[in-house]
């Protein structure tokens, strides 16, 4: 399909795609997300840490709030193109230049729907206008790549006399968008194939008929050399296609280069966590389940041969591979889960503890890693003594400060700790870091709430994942209060984590 169709290269024989995440503006126009300056910082210096060429910082026309936000990250003094979204008129521009970016995104109508019915001008006039912006905008020192919306839907021909004209009048490059993810395939081959003829061509492809990173992959083929996209896909209805997705398909599947796929997974979490867009389980490449395995078959096969089940190391992109315990375990999964505890066991103790994992997860519950140490503690009957224990939370909100305070038994000394947060969980949980003491000196790495029953009364169910050295544990809790579920949760959690440790966990002056 790549290099034997004749309007197509091999992808094997590209040397590098660049990458224009606009994660910031169109990943920030998915419903419910509002970015602060902070967050776009945060999010824009890791996208240039994972080398990320462009970087659409937000829209400046906006508002002033925007402006803010571009201005903060232009004055970040990153290796990355930092650029304005801006629409056919020249104060968008104006109001770029304010910002301090180094170029504009410039989106012009492309076809009739957007420029007689959505603009209310002619083709000819739409030209003529593209080529005054894109002379001014050149005049005053910015990149400008000018995009063509609704390029999918537009008549080709005038398309491509559109964005001829903009590369003409000094344009940098031109952009084929399939705005509404309308293109098929061969859409996005005979737009792309065409326009790459012209000179440097982008793709911006939407993910509404699932062919996102399809579409990406041919406009590469066909020419392209620079994909527009989101980190973890998000943005308007369906999402833009995930850079992080088109970035392992081309190194992966034909050696291509394009981002640092070791920043993928950092990245990936950091933008869940500020634009509230959890990733899907099932996700490819950065999913909780993307590099786990619970099948007993999949598992005894990953620990004989790590890429029986895998089609690239889970290193590429940043992760580590997992076993998870449930229904599926198999012998080979649990013997390889106690191991990584130091727990021994015998074959029939093995046999018992498999068959009680099974058992639980017959009841669609996640064995945790708490839960196979609690069951193979009284098969063995190796259980230890707790070190550290939950006495008694208080917590407060619905004031302007939220504060907890905690009281521990830490290695049979009693500790308390009161702290405030930016909610009550938070609070708790940061009062029961500061009664732990720094010699605990464990990470929060994960956190996620589950609501198991309906009703104002609904029992939440907590799991968090906790690392300490080279050691992590997974701990679930159920509570009412989802404060006390989360205490708890952690407090199992450290507990575990410091079983083996002969060192004392001393208080804190």
């Amino acid at each position: 399909m790549f290099g034997d169709h004749p309007a197509t290269r091999p992808l094997d024989e590209v040397d590098g795609v660049q990458f224009l995440d606009t994660t910031l503006r169109d990943g920030e126009q998915a419903p419910g997300v509002s970015l602060t300056p902070d967050d776009k910082a945060a999010i824009a210096r890791s996208l240039d840490s994972a080398d990320i060429d462009v970087i659409e910082a937000g829209s400046a026309c906006t508002g002033p709030g925007e402006r803010e936000t571009i201005s903060r990250v232009a004055q970040l003094d990153l290796d990355a193109t930092v650029t304005s979204f801006c629409r056919g008129i020249q104060n968008d521009i104006d109001l770029a230049l304010e910002c301090g970016v180094d170029g504009i995104d410039l989106v012009v109508p492309a076809s009739d729907r957007h420029v007689e019915d959505k603009v209310g001008t002619s083709r000819e006039d739409n030209v003529q206008s593209t080529v005054e912006l894109v002379e001014y905008a050149k005049d005053h020192g910015l990149w400008v790549e000018v995009i063509g919306e609704d390029g999918s839907r537009a008549d080709l021909d005038y398309l491509e006399e559109l964005l001829a004209a903009a590369l003409d009048a000094g344009a940098d490059r031109i952009c084929w968008a399939d705005t509404v993810g309308h293109a098929t395939p061969d859409r996005a081959l005979e737009c792309v194939s065409r326009l790459s003829e012209l000179g440097p061509v982008s793709t911006h492809t939407h993910d509404d008929l699932g062919l996102a990173v399809m579409n990406a992959l041919v406009s590469v083929a066909a020419g392209a050399d620079l994909v527009h996209g989101t980190i973890n896909g998000i943005g308007e209805r369906a999402g833009n296609v995930a850079l992080e997705e088109v970035a392992i398909a081309l190194d992966h599947g034909y050696g291509v280069e394009s981002m640092d796929l070791t920043e993928v997974y950092d990245l990936a979490k950091l933008i869940a966590n500020r634009t509230g867009i959890q990733l899907a389980p099932n996700k490819a490449v950065v999913g909780q389940n993307a590099f786990t395995h619970e099948s007993g078959i999949h598992t005894d096969g990953t620990l004989k041969d790590d890429a029986m089940y895998e089609p690239y190391p889970p290193e590429k992109v940043g992760r580590e591979r997992r076993l998870a315990l449930g229904k599926h375990a198999g012998r080979a999964g649990v013997e390889a889960a106690l191991d990584e505890h130091d727990v021994e066991a015998t074959d029939d103790q093995l046999d018992e503890i498999v068959g009680r994992v099974k058992e639980l997860g017959d009841r669609g519950k996640r064995v945790t890693d708490a839960d196979l140490l609690t069951i193979a503690d009284e098969v063995t009957g190796q259980s230890q003594d707790r070190r550290v224990e939950l006495l008694g939370l208080t917590a407060v909100s619905g004031s302007d400060t939220p504060t907890a305070s905690v009281r521990l038994s830490v290695d049979g000394e009693e500790r308390k700790a009161a702290a405030v947060g930016s909610g009550p969980v938070d609070a708790a949980m940061n009062a029961t870091e500061d009664a732990l003491s720094h010699t605990a000196n464990a990470t929060l790495e994960d956190y996620h709430v589950d609501a198991i029953t309906g009703g104002t009364d609904a029992i939440v169910t907590v799991e968090i994942e906790m690392s300490r050295g080279d050691d992590s544990v997974a701990v679930s809790a159920s509570d009412s209060d989802i404060t006390r579920a989360s205490v708890r949760a952690m407090v199992d959690a450290m507990d575990r984590l410091v079983s083996d440790d002969s060192e004392t966990l001393v208080a804190d002056d």
